[in-house]
């Protein structure tokens, strides 16, 4: 009997005397623990908010569409910004685009600049155009425009070619679906054209 009262006895006190430890134990930890400081929080990075608002803009934009002959046509850009006019389609910076026409062929785009002209389903690239073609031609130029539902690829001022017949240059150059057949396009110089003929060793 005298054990069990023992035994009571003790359940009772530490029934009492754990929850009163707990209670230190967590509040010295409150009284211990360091005061963090704002200046160590992770850092985000910096925008500038309201810039960012006054100019909207979209990092690394894609524009992917299929002519209605069948050429799929990818543009891509480091930053878009839309028109600041009408508010109807976007310039970007530093684009690079890809014409992939049904016979095979590949054409690919660089430029410096450009926009999406949604009046007339054209993409403009200016500051600098460089057309280099699966067949061997690569094409330069200042300015260039390219229709976002049919194969059309215009160089409208001064071009120069290079390619397997040598360089030749010209006053424009037209790369578009010929007419009548399916699946062949024809890459045209036109105006004063000059062919400095290079053959093969």
């Amino acid at each position: 009997m005298i054990e069990t009262d023992i035994h009571s006895r003790l359940i009772g006190w530490l029934k009492i005397v754990l929850p009163l430890l707990a209670l230190v134990i967590l509040s010295t930890l409150f009284l211990v623990a360091r005061t963090i400081n704002p200046d160590d929080a992770i850092p985000y990075a910096e925008v500038d908010v309201e810039e960012r608002l006054r100019e909207p803009r979209m990092t690394a934009p894609t524009y992917a569409g299929l002519t209605n002959d069948g050429a799929a046509l990818t543009v891509t850009g480091e930053e878009a910004r839309p028109a600041v006019t009408d508010g109807a389609g976007a310039s970007a910076t530093v684009l690079n685009g890809v014409l992939e026409t049904p016979d095979g062929a590949r054409t690919e785009l660089v430029a410096g600049a450009g926009r999406i002209d949604s009046a007339t389903r054209q993409i403009l690239l200016s500051g600098g155009v460089t057309v280099t073609s699966s067949s061997g031609w690569q094409v330069q130029g200042d300015t260039l425009s390219a229709a976002m539902d049919a194969t059309d690829i215009l160089l409208p001022s001064d071009v120069t070619a290079t390619g397997p017949a040598g360089i030749v240059t010209a006053d424009s150059m037209r790369l578009t679906k010929e007419a009548g057949t399916e699946g062949r396009y024809l890459l045209v110089f036109n105006g004063d054209v000059k062919l400095i003929y290079q053959p093969a060793n």
